[in-house]
């Protein structure tokens, strides 16, 4: 028995050695290029086109960032991102939400067509639909408003929204909802008090994906917000991507400040956002 015990005592710990050894080479494939930007945002123009390049080089400074601010009015970028990201999450999950919820939980005459549009929508590439959308926003009067960013782009997303979470109202045990309605309560009640908070994980996987599109997004705010006055931040940072030469410490200082709302978002949100891609099967 000694004998037989032998190599599985050696074979665990190595298979989780080598477990550790995968991770570690994943995780420094996901992490050297973020902090390669970093350092290239840090680094005086001398040092940028050096070979072989450095990661840390003599004098590295701020004076991108202080630079960038200087060229373009970043804190009204940031300010019309954060409307148009906050407003498009917003209504994403309101919508997405309550019509996940009406579909899986509240039977009306066709139902399924209805989903089958919906779901044909999220199938149509983004780029087919630009320009009647363009031409329907024009006509509205909202070229350079948060309106003309905002609506078209909430309208676009939200059909992922509403299969994710429709799928996993269908995980729910009706049970639960039965029970509410012998108490009296309405589908308004059991939505906002029962059913919202056994999806949280999903919610979070929602809000984690939706603000990452809605504030990296670029081909339709650079469409409809043309004034400076009116640009996101990903329009205003593709404006240093010059036609023979490009600074890039002053791109890669941008793209530090456009990371970092991220980071923070998918921080707060990250025990909900992992539980809510292991349940759906979701894989990035």
């Amino acid at each position: 028995m000694t004998h037989n015990n032998v190599p599985s005592a050696i074979k665990k710990p190595l298979l989780t050695f080598l477990g550790w050894m995968v991770l570690v080479v994943m995780a420094s494939v996901m992490i050297i290029p973020f902090l390669w930007m970093i350092s290239t945002s840090l680094k005086p123009q001398m040092f940028l086109t050096e070979f072989p390049p450095r990661f840390i080089t003599p004098d590295m400074n701020f004076s991108a960032y202080r630079t960038l601010f200087s060229l373009l009015p970043m804190a009204r970028m940031l300010l019309n991102s954060v409307l148009v990201t906050l407003f498009v999450t917003i209504g994403q999950i309101g919508a997405a939400s309550t019509a996940g919820y009406a579909f899986a939980r509240i039977p009306f005459k066709g139902s399924n067509i209805l989903l089958v549009i919906f779901l044909g929508v999220f199938m149509v590439p983004t780029q087919v639909i630009l320009t009647p959308l363009f031409i329907l926003t024009r006509n509205f009067g909202w070229l350079n408003t948060y309106q003309g960013v905002i609506f078209p782009l909430m309208a676009m997303r939200i059909s992922f929204g509403l299969f994710l979470l429709k799928q996993y109202f269908h995980g729910i045990p009706i049970a639960l909802e039965e029970s509410a309605f012998l108490d009296g309560a309405h589908h308004g009640i059991i939505f906002l008090k029962i059913v919202l908070p056994l999806v949280k994980p999903a919610l979070a996987t929602m809000l984690v994906l939706t603000v990452m599109d809605s504030w990296n997004t670029l081909l339709w705010p650079l469409l409809v917000a043309r004034d400076t006055e009116m640009m996101t931040l990903t329009v205003g940072l593709s404006s240093l991507r010059g036609r023979y030469t490009t600074e890039w410490n002053l791109v890669m200082a941008g793209a530090v400040i456009s990371v970092l709302p991220i980071i923070m978002t998918f921080i707060t949100a990250q025990k909900q956002f992992i539980e809510g891609m292991t349940r759906t099967g979701l894989k990035g």
